[in-house]
């Protein structure tokens, strides 16, 4: 008999506190524009854990940048690391698209023009149908 992982809890909220604690320039930026429902009247939340279950390991996690739990979306900023990270990047968005969650990428560098950024977001928030 195979013994399964346990999932804890607690240590997933630690991590996802220890990344709120220690969030990106870029990641600190677009959080003081999504804070206090200020796009739209969409509710953010930063650092969001989201459960996935892994055909090997049992329940796994992944902490989305910024979640909006409205429109189950996720919107994630990608930095120089993520050029080495194409994959991984690939297999989150996948797992997060099977549970019903839509996701949208951004590179940093389009927080330069962040009136143009705050936009696309909002079109993307919207595109998504509410659910009920």
């Amino acid at each position: 008999m195979v013994k399964s992982r346990h999932f804890d809890f607690k240590v997933v909220k630690k991590h996802a506190k220890e990344l709120r604690c220690n969030m990106t320039n870029s990641e600190k930026q677009l959080w003081r524009e999504l804070r206090n429902r200020k796009l739209s009247g969409y509710k953010f939340l930063r650092q969001h854990p989201i459960a996935y279950k892994s055909n090997y390991e049992g329940l796994n996690y992944f902490i989305a940048d910024f979640y909006c739990d409205l429109k189950k979306a996720v919107i994630e900023l990608d930095g120089p690391i993520h050029e080495t990270t194409t994959e991984y990047d690939e297999f989150r968005d996948s797992e997060m698209e099977f549970l019903g969650i839509h996701v949208l990428r951004l590179k940093n560098d389009a927080l330069l023009n962040m009136k143009e950024t705050l936009k696309k977001i909002e079109t993307f928030l919207n595109s998504i149908p509410e659910i009920k």
